[in-house]
């Protein structure tokens, strides 16, 4: 089982960055998909984007695409979200999900291990 653990959150003015981290261990991060989701405050929690292999193909929620950044550096077991231009309704705890590669379906977008979470909060 891989351990996950995000940081990187915070408060940060619309139209601003914040860069989330997640720091896998336990297990070689080459060898999972990679995703972040979100749960906003009485919403259930979303999907926000994927990437199941470094170099490979990635995956964006609607709302997120052309602002949102995964990657992932797995010599440092590491896989980022950046966000940029951000707005008060990307509030919300961002999770960063893992899913061995054999299993992984980008239609289902189901992940099995998943980190403690990190409050993002976009002020207006």
């Amino acid at each position: 089982q891989v351990q996950l653990v995000e940081s990187g959150g915070g408060l940060v003015q619309a139209g601003g960055s914040l860069r989330l981290s997640c720091a896998a261990s336990g297990r070689t991060l080459s060898t999972y998909a990679m995703g972040w989701f979100r749960q906003a405050p009485g919403k259930e929690r979303e999907f926000v984007a994927a990437m199941p292999w470094s170099g490979g193909s990635s995956y964006y929620a609607d709302s997120v695409k052309g602002r949102f950044t995964i990657s992932r550096d797995n010599a440092k077991n590491t896989v980022y979200l950046q966000m940029n231009s951000l707005k008060p309704e990307d509030t919300a705890v961002y999770y960063c999900a893992a899913e061995p590669r054999i299993q992984f379906n980008s239609v289902t977008m189901k992940f099995g291990s998943w980190g403690q979470g990190t409050q993002v909060t976009v002020s207006s």
